[in-house]
């Protein structure tokens, strides 16, 4: 027991003094207890003699009086000490526990469903608070109680019959201890169980527009029927054994009972004891009937906060996969923002396949990288390997010419600002979201971080302003919307180091000629990594690479990219085909894709703005690189272009259309200004 509770031990020993002051007033409200019966029984002699006298009467009820009001006072600071103590205990392990999940990597959280978290940190803290408030005073009250009414019947009563009285306690204990392990190990898969009905609420009501537009509202509602039909079972389960042990506790209490009044009945009638100290013997006796009843509760309540003990223990036990170690300088204090990758490889913790194989580059302080590539290829596995979200090798990954282990973890994440593919907003305020880790910025920085993001028209369309609130996730806003809080949120905290990671994918193309032309300024006051799927987003970048398997498979400037006529000048011909004209550029790369025409007009909101359709053709670029990728490796030198513009076009005899392939001298420099 005292290793299931072992990481409340800090708490315990703090409050140790609490604990005794309440278990010291339980003592004594049980020993003003004990008073009644003993006053009722001397009065039923007295009575039973003919001595009963007005002054005793008056005496012996202003006696029982004071006693009632004595276990009043007693019981109430016992309830205020032990029960206020366990509330305190609730709090602090709900504190502590939020505290540690924040520092576990996002490797752990793979494994771990935040529905089975989010109850382990409200029914199983719940349930720990429970046993050490209603379980620890059963437990003492019980121990207290039987000690002290046993000891007194044995030295006022009748030693015999004491004895009879309470020969069926080490029954009551064996019961107690063989249930109390099964209900344990029953109570921990009603918790496991209720684990898994959370998660189902949680991931059905985050995702239930999805679950809408699919129509698959039936066979979620018979999952979660089938996850509660799990946990009703566990519960009948359990409760099956609780209904079990109570009644048999009872059982013997009666047994109990039935042999006083058998035995009890006839040392009277032998006048061995007075009717007096009978009465006061059953009086004890029905005091003992809670304890009896008590000791099947407290057991049931102890195993229960154990066992979820247990499971938060599982919690706390859990280490920091990244961590500051003797690795870390903590002489630093900040950072500049040089980057600089040497031979970095990657893979993620059960996966074969490497996400980064031998990457290098380096960008200075206050420069700008653009990494562009198909998906999966490695550019956000990038982003979190800087953000120290998951642990690159040593001596491969440098900021500031150190390894980035040597930077205090605290020191490197608030010396950089992402804004992920995903951008999650908190149920509050724009404004709160905004000052999401910039808590003390100033209104003229907010309004420049919102225009800088392109974020102030659609800031002003909204009736509240910076308090409107956003909903949960953000619910409330457009995707681009949603983004370009995200990044304005980023702008605000103005770190060393900016991370975009496809930032800009939501947003039309105007707003992304704003955002684009704004990150430009900062240009020598920021490092920026930009991740896109559009060329036109790194166009402006000091060096760009292209990602595909992990690896670099080219590299330079967009002009010197657009040079080489590699897969970055392909994929910025058939973005700027969209471009030119979105509709039919569309319908010419999904030919590509597909190597046979159109069977059908293109859908009406294709040519809504030139960013419909870049993201339109994006989808299918990927798809026409991989032919590209084919046939440029079928030839080499000049027939390598060749190559690619006949698979790009697809094969002989389809009727296809085909995508201009410029010499690199002739058009790449037009094609790099006409955005």
């Amino acid at each position: 027991m005292r290793r299931t509770f072992r990481h409340l031990g800090p708490f315990l020993r703090e409050n140790r003094h609490r604990y005794a002051w309440g278990i010291l007033f339980i003592f004594l409200a049980d020993v003003a207890q004990l008073l009644t019966p003993r006053l009722i029984g001397g009065a039923v002699d007295r009575l039973a003699a003919g001595a009963m006298e007005p002054g005793f009467l008056g005496a012996t009820a202003a006696i029982l009086l004071v006693a009632a009001a004595l276990t009043f006072l007693f019981r109430y600071a016992w309830r205020m000490l032990i029960f206020g103590t366990a509330r305190k205990l609730e709090y602090t392990l709900r504190d502590r526990l939020f505290r540690h999940l924040v520092t576990l990597s996002p490797g752990w959280y793979d494994r771990h469903k935040v529905g089975d978290l989010m109850a382990r940190a409200t029914n199983d803290i719940g349930a720990v608070r429970f046993a050490f408030g209603g379980g620890v005073v059963m437990f003492f009250d019980t121990v207290i109680l039987v000690a002290l009414v046993v000891g007194t019947m044995i030295v006022t009563v009748d030693l015999r019959l004491t004895a009879l009285a309470t020969a069926v306690f080490p029954m009551i204990a064996l019961l107690s201890r063989r249930f109390g392990r099964e209900i344990h190990r029953r109570f921990k898969d009603v918790q496991a169980a209720f684990g898994r009905v959370t998660e189902r609420v949680q991931e059905n009501l985050s995702g239930v527009r999805v679950v809408r537009a699919y129509g698959i509202e039936a066979p979620e509602e018979a999952a979660f029927d089938a996850a509660s039909r799990e946990l009703l079972e566990k519960n009948l389960h359990l409760i099956r054994l609780q209904a079990l042990f109570q009644p048999l506790v009872q059982l013997f209490v009666g047994i109990a009972m039935f042999v006083v009044l058998l035995y009890g009945g006839r040392l009277v009638l032998r006048q061995e004891i007075t009717v007096g100290a009978f009465v006061a013997f059953s009086a004890y006796l029905m005091m003992l009937v809670w304890p009896m009843r008590a000791i099947g509760w407290a057991i049931n309540i102890l195993e229960r906060g154990a066992a979820s003990m247990e499971r938060l223990n599982a919690l706390f036990d859990a280490e920091p996969e990244i961590r500051d170690d003797e690795r870390t300088d903590p002489a630093i204090r900040s950072i500049r923002g040089e980057i600089a990758a040497r031979g970095l490889s990657f893979r993620y913790p059960g996966h074969e396949a490497a996400a980064l194989a031998d990457v290098s580059f380096t960008v200075p302080a206050g420069g700008t990288l653009g990494i562009i590539g198909p998906t999966g290829s490695g550019k956000s596995t990038l982003a979190a390997l800087l953000s120290r979200l998951y642990e690159a090798p040593d001596e491969t990954l440098f900021i500031d010419g150190r390894p980035i282990a040597a930077i205090p973890l605290s020191v490197l994440r608030s010396s950089i600002a992402v804004v992920p593919q995903e951008p999650f907003l908190f149920s509050g305020t724009i404004e709160e979201n905004l000052r999401f880790g910039a808590e003390d910025a100033a209104p003229e920085a907010i309004a420049w971080a919102v225009e800088a993001a392109g974020f102030h028209e659609a800031l002003e369309r909204f009736p509240d302003g910076l308090n409107t609130v956003v909903g949960e996730r953000g619910v409330m806003l457009s995707g681009g919307e949603k983004q370009r809080l995200a990044l304005a949120r980023a702008l605000l905290r103005r770190a060393p180091i900016l991370i975009l990671d496809d930032a800009l994918s939501a947003v039309d193309a105007r707003t992304e000629r704003h955002i684009l032309a704004r990150l430009r300024e900062l240009r020598g006051r920021q490092t920026m990594i930009i991740i896109a799927h559009r060329v036109s987003a790194v166009m402006f970048a000091d060096e760009i690479l292209v990602l595909d398997g992990g690896r670099i498979v080219e590299r330079g400037s967009h002009l010197e990219l657009m040079q080489k006529g590699g897969r970055y000048a392909r994929l910025a011909r058939l973005q700027s085909l969209a471009l030119d004209d979105p509709f039919d550029g569309a319908e010419a790369v999904k030919t590509t894709a597909e190597g046979g025409p159109p069977t059908g007009p293109a859908p009406s909101g294709a040519g809504q703005s030139a960013a419909d359709g870049a993201d339109a053709v994006q989808n299918v670029a990927e798809a026409a690189e991989a032919g590209e990728n084919a046939a440029g490796k079928a030839d080499a030198g000049e027939d390598g272009e060749d190559a690619a513009e006949t698979a790009a076009a697809g094969a002989p005899g389809d009727r296809t259309v085909s995508l201009p392939v410029e010499r690199p001298a002739e058009r790449a420099g037009e094609r790099s200004v006409r955005r």
